[in-house]
């Protein structure tokens, strides 16, 4: 949610904000007419209240005939207190609905586009050359037959397209992702979380993911509550309604979690294999800091996430996404995409993303600095998508037999150098 004294100041900028986003610009001038009819609302409500309170004074000193007209008087004054606490109330909630509907404000060096229109930071490493090689790559679902790895058409049997099992070495080779990924968090200082993967309404709200994002989340309408598409929610939530301390700020946390996607609108894409399944793994990073430090603890986060596909040993690049394809709680967003061979380009394997006070706003999440309050800033990070990875390790790190050679970083944790067929 964005300061509404921020909307009334900057309305412009605001405009150009929903327009870069490809959203309605209309909704920012529908928040300043519901906050204007807000504070005349409470103008009016707090007039009868003075003179209420005027008449409580006088009914104290009256007397006789006097004193029993102005408790009538006082009984019509206040149905209309009554009445206009009534409509202070419904205006608050009316420009509260209409907030929610502005998507955070972009950071002015956010690219403006389409999903197209992404700016390229940097390349890191260097494709391997398989025709140089003498083979043909072969795709992960290959290989995870090939290692007993991956079943795709038992997951369909059993729950249906875009559902799998990750089987022998598929699982270890999980195992030792999410065990990497979370021993390197807590020699960063990040807290590890197990969170819960059902949120109530709220949580998810705050978090901003009930507006673009709504059509692609699994509702529990009987229960009022959602399945998370990934842990940002509950960790986003976890300080919801709290008052932190500034002098312990940031706060840095890792939370590894099931997350559930319906992929709406993905039909007919990546319909092979595990790049875009409903049901995945994943380790999340998540920060709670001052405002004037979101942007330096942004690409503190995208250095872990580029130091863990080093360690992966993956060739990748390093985009700054376009407006258009932002979540409506980011103000910029950076992704880092790993080569995938046998698709001849790159894939999207880490997001991170500073939300600025956004989030903050809406979960009520605030510091106390002194005497004074004010909201924090929220980032999160991909710490390693499961499924993804898999992925692009195996494809990697093939070789022409069909075994795959196990990344150095994640030996101790498979006590294997390489992974065998089956």
């Amino acid at each position: 949610m964005i300061d509404i004294k921020f909307i009334r100041e900057n309305p412009d900028l605001v405009r150009a904000s929903q327009k870069g986003r490809g959203e309605d610009p209309i909704i920012v001038d529908q928040v300043l007419a519901a906050d204007t009819a807000r504070r005349d609302a409470i103008v009016e409500f707090e007039a009868l209240r003075a003179q209420q309170n005027l008449l409580s004074k006088s009914v104290g000193a009256a007397k006789g005939n006097e004193r029993l007209a102005l408790l009538e008087e006082g009984k019509v004054l206040s149905a209309q207190v009554k009445a206009a606490d009534a409509r202070r109330s419904e205006a608050e909630k009316r420009m509260h609905q209409f907030a929610l509907l502005l998507s955070n404000v972009l950071d002015p060096e956010a690219p403006i586009g389409g999903e197209a229109d992404f700016l390229l930071l940097e390349h890191v490493g260097t494709p391997r050359d398989f025709v140089a090689e003498g083979f043909e790559p072969k795709d992960h679902v290959e290989l995870g037959k090939l290692l007993g790895a991956i079943d795709t058409e038992r997951g369909a049997k059993v729950s249906g397209a875009r559902f799998f099992y990750l089987t022998g070495v598929g699982a270890l080779l999980e195992f030792a992702l999410v065990n990497y990924a979370i021993s390197s968090a807590v020699k960063a200082g990040l807290i590890p979380v197990i969170p819960p993967v059902l949120v109530n309404p709220p949580a998810m709200e705050g978090t901003g993911f009930l507006g673009q994002a709504a059509e692609d989340i699994y509702r529990l309408e009987k229960d009022d509550c959602y399945l998370v598409g990934t842990s940002e929610v509950p960790l986003a939530a976890f300080h919801m309604d709290e008052i932190l301390d500034a002098e312990k700020l940031p706060l840095r946390y890792a939370g590894y979690s099931t997350c559930f996607r319906r992929e709406a609108g993905a039909y007919g894409k990546d319909t092979r294999g595990i790049i875009r399944v409903h049901q995945f793994d994943k380790v999340e990073m998540f920060t709670f800091c001052r405002p004037e430090n979101a942007g330096v603890e942004h690409q503190r986060i995208l250095q872990w996430e580029k130091d863990f596909l080093n360690a992966m040993e993956i060739p990748f690049r390093v985009i700054d996404v376009a407006s258009g394809d932002l979540g409506a709680s980011a103000a910029r967003k950076f992704d880092c995409e790993a080569w995938i061979p046998t698709q001849g380009t790159y894939r999207e394997v880490t997001s991170t993303s500073n939300c600025t006070e956004f989030q903050a706003r809406r979960l009520n999440i605030r510091m106390r600095d002194g005497k004074n309050t004010s909201h924090v800033a929220t980032l999160n990070g991909t710490a390693v998508a499961v499924p993804r990875m898999i992925v692009a390790i195996l494809e990697n790190h093939q070789n022409a037999d069909g075994t795959v050679n196990v990344p150095k970083a994640l030996q101790p944790f498979l006590s294997m150098t390489r992974f065998e067929l089956v």
